[in-house]
C-alpha cells in the first residue's frame, strides 16, 4: 500500500505544468517526506524555537519515521516557528522525485548533503509554482497569462532538475524575472478591486511599509499593496482586505480578528498560521483556518 501510495505521488509531482491547477499539491505532505524541514534547515533559540539546531543536523525532536514527536503540542513546548512553516510541497518533491525516495539516513553522506543542500532551492521555486497558479486562476490577470503560463512552465521546469543542477541554480534571478509578473498581475488585480468600493484608503499602495503594531482596526484596505509590508502585532480586526496584495507581508501576530480577507491574492498558509483570528474572519478558499485561531493555543 506505502509503495503504491508512492508511485502515486510520483506521478502527480511529475505531472506536466500545465496539469498543476490544485493547489494542495504545493503544500507540505510530511508522510511522502523525509523529514527534510526537520534536519536541513537551522533555527536559533528564540521565542519561536525552545533550542538552537545547525542545518544539517536533525532536531531532537525528529522519531525515526521522519515524523515530528511533539507535533500535536509544538506551541506549548516553545516550538511555535515550526507551526507557521510550510514547504510548498518542496519536501516531498526532493524525497520522491529528485532523489528518487532515497532517504538521507542510512545511504551516503555525500547524498544527505546534496539533498540537504537542494531542499532549501526547490522550496523557493515551489513558492514561486504557488504565486504563479494563484496568479492563473485570477481572471483580472488575463493579460499576462500566456507570460504568466510560461513562468509556470520554466518554473517546474528547474524543479525537475538533477541534484547538481539544482544546487547551482541562481534562484535569486528566476525569483526577480518571476517578481515582474507578479507585480503586473497585481496592478491588474487591484485595479479592478479599485473599481468595486468606495473609501479613501481603497488601493492605496503600503508596499513594504513599517506597519509594526499599527492600528488599522476597521480600517478600508481593499485593493491595497502590502506586499513586504511589516505587520508584526498589527491590530486589524475588521478590516477589509478584499483585493489586497499580501505577497511577503509579515503577519506574525498580526490580529486578523473578524477581517476580511475575500479574494485576498498571494497570501500564503504560512502567512495566516503566524497570524491571530478568529470563526469570524473571512479567508481565500484556497486556505484553512488555523487550529490555534480558535483553540487559544
Amino acid at each position: 500500500m506505502a509503495a503504491r501510495a508512492t508511485v502515486a505521488l510520483i506521478g502527480r509531482l511529475a505531472l506536466m505544468p500545465d496539469q498543476i491547477a490544485d493547489p494542495s499539491d504545493l503544500r507540505g505532505d510530511c508522510a511522502q517526506c523525509f523529514g527534510l524541514c526537520c534536519v536541513a534547515l537551522p533555527f536559533a533559540r528564540s521565542a519561536d524555537f525552545a533550542m538552537n539546531k545547525p542545518a544539517g543536523k536533525a532536531c531532537e525532536n525528529l522519531q525515526a519515521d521522519h515524523r515530528c514527536g511533539i507535533h500535536a503540542d509544538l506551541r506549548a513546548k516553545g516550538f511555535s516557528g515550526c507551526t507557521v512553516y510550510d514547504c510548498f510541497g518542496a519536501g516531498q518533491k526532493v524525497s520522491q522525485v529528485t532523489f528518487g525516495g532515497q532517504d538521507w539516513r542510512g545511504g551516503p553522506k555525500e547524498r544527505a548533503r546534496r539533498m540537504f543542500d537542494v531542499f532549501p532551492v526547490v522550496r523557493q521555486l515551489h513558492e514561486l509554482l504557488w504565486y504563479l497558479t494563484e496568479a492563473l486562476s485570477l481572471a483580472a490577470a488575463g493579460p499576462v497569462h500566456p507570460e504568466l503560463r510560461r513562468a509556470l512552465e520554466e518554473t517546474e521546469r528547474l524543479t525537475r532538475q538533477t541534484p547538481e543542477e539544482l544546487a547551482a541554480l541562481d534562484v535569486a534571478a528566476h525569483r526577480q524575472e518571476v517578481n515582474v509578473l507578479l507585480l503586473r498581475t497585481s496592478e491588474l488585480v487591484r485595479a479592478g478591486a479599485r473599481g468595486k468600493g468606495k473609501g479613501r484608503g481603497k488601493g492605496k499602495d503600503r508596499r513594504g511599509a513599517d506597519l509594526v503594531g499599527a492600528r488599522l482596526r476597521g480600517a478600508d484596505l481593499r485593493g491595497a499593496s502590502l506586499r513586504g509590508a511589516c505587520l508584526i502585532a498589527a491590530d486589524l480586526t475588521g478590516a477589509d482586505l478584499t483585493g489586497a496584495d499580501l505577497i511577503g507581508a509579515d503577519l506574525r501576530d498580526t490580529d486578523l480578528t473578524d477581517a476580511d480577507l475575500t479574494d485576498a491574492f498571494f497570501l500564503t498558509q504560512p502567512q495566516l498560521n503566524a497570524a491571530r483570528g478568529s470563526a469570524g474572519t473571512r479567508l481565500p478558499g484556497t486556505l484553512t483556518r488555523p487550529a490555534h485561531w480558535t483553540s487559544g493555543r
